[in-house]
Parts: C-alpha cells; sequence; structure tokens
C-alpha cells in the first residue's frame, strides 16, 4: 500500500480506534463499594438521554460490574436497545410504581450481557403520574421499590441507570429521589446551556425538599462535531460554568449509535469499534474511575 493510502483520513480513523480499543479492553474497574444510581437527566429533549443510558450501561456491564437500567419514559426506548420486551401485557415500571408489584418480577435479563438487567417501560407508563396523583409519598414510590429490590439480591447491583423522560413531571421526580447522582447529557448546538441553568435549580429543589444525598454526577457532552466551530465553543462554554462535573470523554455525532436500537441492541454490542460506541466505553470508564463527586 502507498504511503499516500496509509495518510487517508478513514485509515487514520481506524488505527486511532483500533488503538482506543485496545486500551478499553485492557482497562479493569472495580465495583464500588455501594450501588451507584444515576438518574440521566434533562428537561431538554433530544439530547442522547436513552442512548446515554443504555450505552454506559452496557460499557460496565462488560466490565464485569452488574447493571440495572431502569426505563421510565413510557416510549420504552432503552427497553427496546436492551432487547427487552416491553409490549402491552409485559410487566415493567408502571406496574411497579401504580400496582405495587415487587421490581424483582418484573426486572429482565437483558440478552446484551448476563450482568445486564432492565425494568421495562410499557404505554401504560404514560398513565402513571394521573394514577400516582393521590398516592401517599408518591414522590418516593419508586425509591422504596428499588430499595428492596437491592436488598433482595444475592449480588449486588454495582450501577443503576434511570433514563427519565424530558419533563419535570412526577416519573422524573420519583427518578431523582431515587438516585444518588444526577447525569446530565448536554447537546453540542446552539442553546445548549438552555434549561440546563433551570435543571440544576429543581435538582436544588429535589435535594432540599426530598433527596439531600442527590449530588450532580457527571455531565456528558453529546453529539459533538469537532469539526465545527459551534461543538467546540459549546464545549468550552460547559467546561467553563461545569469544570468539575464535565466528563473528559465526549460524545461524537454518529450513525452507528442511532442504528443501534433499530436491532434491539446497544450500539456496544452492534459496533464496538465504532467512534461513538468507543466514546461511550471511555465515558463509562471515566465515570466509573473517578467516583461520586463531592
Amino acid at each position: 500500500m502507498t504511503q499516500l493510502g496509509q495518510n487517508t483520513p478513514l485509515l487514520r480513523e481506524m488505527t486511532i480506534n483500533n488503538e482506543r480499543a485496545k486500551r478499553v479492553a485492557e482497562t479493569t474497574l472495580e465495583a464500588p463499594t455501594e450501588t451507584r444510581i444515576l438518574t440521566i437527566s434533562n428537561q431538554k429533549g433530544g439530547v442522547g438521554k436513552t442512548t446515554t443510558a443504555v450505552n454506559l450501561a452496557a460499557s460496565l456491564a462488560r466490565k464485569g460490574l452488574r447493571v440495572l437500567v431502569i426505563d421510565l419514559d413510557p416510549q420504552g426506548n432503552a427497553s427496546t436497545a436492551l432487547g427487552v420486551e416491553h409490549h402491552n401485557g409485559v410487566t415493567g415500571s408502571y406496574e411497579v410504581l401504580v400496582d405495587g408489584t415487587p421490581m424483582a418480577e418484573a426486572v429482565k435479563q437483558s440478552p446484551e450481557h448476563q450482568n445486564l438487567f432492565c425494568l421495562p417501560a410499557t404505554i401504560n407508563l404514560a398513565g402513571a403520574e394521573i394514577d400516582m396523583v393521590g398516592f401517599e409519598n408518591r414522590e418516593r414510590v419508586l425509591a422504596k421499590s428499588l430499595q428492596t429490590y437491592l436488598d433482595s439480591q444475592d449480588h449486588q447491583i454495582h450501577f443503576v441507570f434511570i433514563d427519565s423522560p424530558p419533563s419535570l413531571g412526577l416519573l422524573t421526580v420519583n427518578a431523582l429521589v431515587a438516585a444518588t447522582e444526577v447525569l446530565v447529557p448536554i447537546q453540542c448546538e446552539y442553546y445548549a446551556l438552555e434549561g440546563v441553568t433551570q435543571l440544576m435549580s429543581n435538582i436544588d429543589r429535589i435535594r432540599r425538599a426530598l433527596n439531600p444525598e442527590l449530588v450532580i454526577g457527571g455531565i456528558l457532552l453529546t453529539m459533538f462535531d469537532n469539526r465545527t466551530n459551534l461543538s467546540n465553543e459549546v464545549a468550552e462554554e460547559v467546561r467553563k460554568y461545569f469544570p468539575k462535573e464535565t466528563l473528559n470523554a465526549t460524545i461524537p455525532r454518529s450513525v452507528r449509535l442511532s442504528e443501534a436500537p433499530s436491532f434491539g441492541q446497544t450500539a456496544i454490542s452492534y459496533d464496538p469499534k465504532n467512534t461513538g460506541s468507543l466514546a461511550y466505553q471511555e465515558a463509562a470508564i471515566e465515570l466509573a474511575q473517578r467516583g461520586v463527586i463531592k
């Protein structure tokens, strides 16, 4: 092969990705002493919440950690990506929240990996907020059910990722009350920080009123395009305002990340050496290694 051929952008990217994949494969992770419960939250839609939840979860499961994904979005996209059935009639998060079904009866193992589990969401969940209005301590229903589930397990669940809807309704409040940390995906586009200030304010409200232990577990830059000034400017601005919270790993725009769920897979199993998949694997490693931010 000619020297010119060896220096094509595609070959350079393949070489770099092979090196990244090798570093990821060689990295070992220690299990946290206590279960880390992270709610993926951003009131702005389309920022990659579900993609982030399932790919971080799959990455950590592949590293030998036991991971549970709680699908709290009525669209059930996290359940789809994890290959878990969530059609009408499947017992899932609605039954856990509204009917008091023990979570252990609803959690399914994902075909992605033996260490990966999912509490699926069906379309019934769309009516959960109305059905829960009259409940006593309705903000804590998920927290109580999840704690009972974690206590009942013979083997520790190391990470829980809660995929919440893009709104601050009762489902999202339940997700924030049940969590120990919030992970905020921010899309690298115009108005990226629009709403984040409000989100931080709402997190403060939850912390004061309902969950004093809640912390910002991290901010993840998504849909990053290093070819544009805009993405770089947004990333710089986010890091300026949140220097401690923002992960070093950034998630690029990637068709493969979008394609994977249509095959009932996460990107981690669909195309593990794709740039987007590698970025999520690196983000998962960073999230696990840095521990809880105080």
